[in-house]
């Protein structure tokens, strides 16, 4: 595939995840309620693919919407709803479904068989200026990448995490296309182990040297000099620029800190949520404690014991170096830079 979620023959096609590394597995769905609840299963994962296949799904549901309008109108909102209910702190996920609903109210007097189609344009589009901002965010962040370095990162911010190339991955892409000598350490990622299940596959994949990591190895390594940056993606960004990301990102950010390394986020514009002022109002999902107490269905904690599983935490504004974005970087102070890149006209993004 050379989209991780694209649409096929009326049909929303995507990699099973939960699968990966030991299976490749395509999926097919002609229903957007399956598809919410392969959001909700994490059969698809990352903020920007899940926008995009929410974009996706609702385009899905509109080909099958009644032709009387006020029908046609409660029919759309409903799977808004429903997509909406799937992943609580991905902010791309709310941004997708608000862009397909001005959409709709633009178009709500077309017949409903232009109104699909028009929706779908709309769709490929967000996937397509996806992979486009990753490219132009890879260009500005492999800037800041050493000549010769060793990169940590936590979770799996890349090409399955996205409509492709990658957000923290796409820094580290661009930075090995344009020549400079990459090493990557990779955070297994308890409780999913997305870093050890897909971000290792997909370096491996790609030619660039990988090694995997216990989380709980990082601070370790940094002190022994064998770290010279970290970067991640989002999930969420806040106006003050605290950012929620994968549970285990704050620890890194704290190490990075305490050794004085970069952390550095990549994140497209989309995931910068200016409607809160901090972290403190970003909403955490909590998953099943049997993520942690289980791995793929086999135990590995005594039976009954509890177990907590937040699903993300927020990392302080403070230990941020910069946020990579498809418009340029971002530096402290945040509440002026973010505010300023997303007031950036395109035509005058510096390249």
């Amino acid at each position: 595939m050379d989209y991780t979620v694209d649409w096929r023959d009326g049909r929303i096609v995507m990699v099973d995840q939960t699968l990966l590394p030991q299976t490749y597995r395509v999926l097919e769905y002609d229903n957007y309620r399956e598809v919410a609840d392969a959001i909700r299963e994490m059969k698809v994962r990352g903020a920007p693919a899940i926008g995009v296949t929410a974009a996706f799904a609702l385009a899905l549901a509109a080909r099958s919407l009644p032709d009387d309008p006020s029908a046609r109108e409660e029919a759309f909102e409903e799977a808004c709803r429903i997509l909406a209910a799937t992943r609580p702190t991905a902010v791309n996920l709310f941004w997708a479904i608000e862009e397909m609903r001005a959409v709709y109210r633009v178009h709500r007097a077309q017949d409903a068989r232009t109104l699909a189609e028009t929706l779908l344009h709309r769709a490929k589009e967000i996937q397509r200026e996806d992979v486009e901002a990753n490219r132009r965010m890879g260009a500005f962040g492999a800037s800041l990448i050493p000549e010769e370095a060793t990169v940590l990162t936590h979770c799996n911010a890349g090409a399955l995490a996205t409509a492709g190339y990658g957000t923290a991955l796409g820094v580290i892409r661009a930075a090995v296309e344009a020549g400079k000598r990459i090493q990557v350490l990779a955070d297994e990622t308890r409780p999913r182990l997305q870093g050890a299940m897909l971000t290792a596959y997909e370096l491996q994949r790609d030619g660039i040297p990988v090694t995997l990591i216990a989380d709980g190895a990082a601070a370790g390594l940094m002190r022994q000099g064998k770290i010279q940056c970290a970067v991640v993606g989002a999930d969420r960004i806040a106006a003050n620029g605290d950012v929620a990301n994968k549970i285990g990102t704050y620890s890194v950010a704290l190490a990075c800190r305490y050794h004085r390394i970069p952390f550095y986020v990549a994140a497209p514009l989309s995931t910068i949520d200016l409607s809160l002022p901090s972290g403190e109002e970003i909403p955490i999902e909590e998953r099943d404690a049997n993520e942690v107490t289980h791995l793929r269905g086999e135990p590995v904690a005594p039976d009954g014991v509890d177990a907590l599983n937040p699903a993300f935490d927020v990392t302080p504004a403070e230990l941020v170096t910069a946020i990579i974005t498809e418009k340029g970087i971002a530096s402290a102070p945040y509440e002026e830079s973010l505010k300023a890149l997303r007031d950036t006209p395109p035509d005058q993004v510096q390249e």
